[in-house]
């Protein structure tokens, strides 16, 4: 029986590589670096997760452990995942578990990543496969040390799961490739059904934030997919809770649909470990109902808003209520 419990009992103390730290640092050297800051206030009440079904959130966790599969449930510390499990539905994280890139709100672990597994794409492919899927969501770790970005890897993988499953929809969550177009047409020359890739803040707090990343260079992405195939979705999504007004997310929403965005996604930051941004503040879920009408009044086709609200959370139901409209 699915039960709902306090975010705060999921919360374990995780250390991750603060801003700066050099790729290969061995774990725990960096615990200095970055100063530990308190979150503005105690999670609050309406923070409260639910944990699925445990038989089948232990079987589906089994599945994806037995075939070497990495999910970004596991890797971001999701608090989706007991729900999303128990009905047998994960995100699958490409690339490795080591990301070239620190972002300060993340708990993927920044390192240098290994070499590529070849083999990875035909395991993605079987894990959806097993699970039943018809709706598949597959994003990864930044790949600045390739010299395509990983988008080869991307390719064989979306191929392989068309492959095992030809009639299930393909949703795409991707790094900015450096804003790299050629790499960025090599992936969308997929063509998945939906090509997310998260703004994730303002733009004032990117440095901060999104330390190797740009807001215009993440805008210009999402125009060029929608150019390069006006049949393809794109999406986009942010985090609140870092210190950015209600007026910077509104203008950041203006930014979005103004680049032919049709889905956003909105929910509540919330701090992996103390060593990651603290929180500045939890939003009502009536505020996050407020944005979600601003965004609908705004014109796009899915404006999902919450505080649990994640890019892949319920993503196949969001897909077929948009196009249902």
């Amino acid at each position: 029986m699915s039960q709902l419990i306090p975010l705060e009992s999921l919360i374990q103390p995780r250390e991750a590589a603060p801003s700066g730290t050099p790729l290969g640092t061995p774990a725990g050297t960096h615990r200095a670096a970055r100063v530990a800051q308190p979150n503005a206030a105690r999670v609050p009440d309406w923070l409260k997760v639910k944990t699925g079904k445990a038989r089948q959130t232990v079987q589906t966790g089994a599945l994806l452990h037995d075939l070497k599969v990495v999910t970004v449930c596991e890797e971001a510390r999701c608090p989706n995942i007991g729900e999303c499990w128990s009905h047998r539905t994960a995100t699958f994280m490409i690339g490795g578990d080591r990301c070239t890139r620190n972002c300060g709100f993340c708990s993927v672990h920044t390192d240098r990543p290994l070499a590529l597994d070849v083999a990875e794409p035909e395991r993605v492919a079987l894990a959806a496969q097993k699970l039943g899927l018809k709706y598949v969501v597959i994003t990864s770790v930044d790949r600045d040390d390739l010299s395509d970005g990983g988008a080869a890897h991307w390719v064989a993988t979306i191929e392989a799961v068309r492959q095992a499953l030809p009639d299930a929809k393909v949703e795409i969550l991707t790094p900015d490739f450096k804003g790299d177009k050629v790499q960025i047409a090599q992936v969308a020359a997929t063509r998945p059904d939906v090509y997310n890739h998260n703004i994730e803040t303002v733009p004032r707090l990117y440095k901060p934030v999104r330390p190797g990343s740009k807001y215009e260079r993440s805008l210009e992405l999402l125009r060029f997919v929608k150019e390069f195939d006006p049949a393809i979705k794109t999406k986009s999504g942010l985090m609140l809770g870092l210190g950015e007004t209600g007026d910077e997310v509104i203008e950041v929403l203006r930014d979005l649909k103004a680049h032919d965005v049709d889905f956003v996604t909105i929910g509540q930051y919330l701090r992996p470990s103390p060593r990651h941004l603290p929180v500045l503040k939890y939003y009502h879920p009536d505020e996050f109902d407020e944005f979600r009408r601003i965004g609908e009044d705004m014109g796009f086709a899915m404006v999902a808003s919450g505080p649990f609200v994640r890019s892949s959370y319920h993503a196949g139901e969001d897909f077929d209520r948009a196009l249902q409209k």
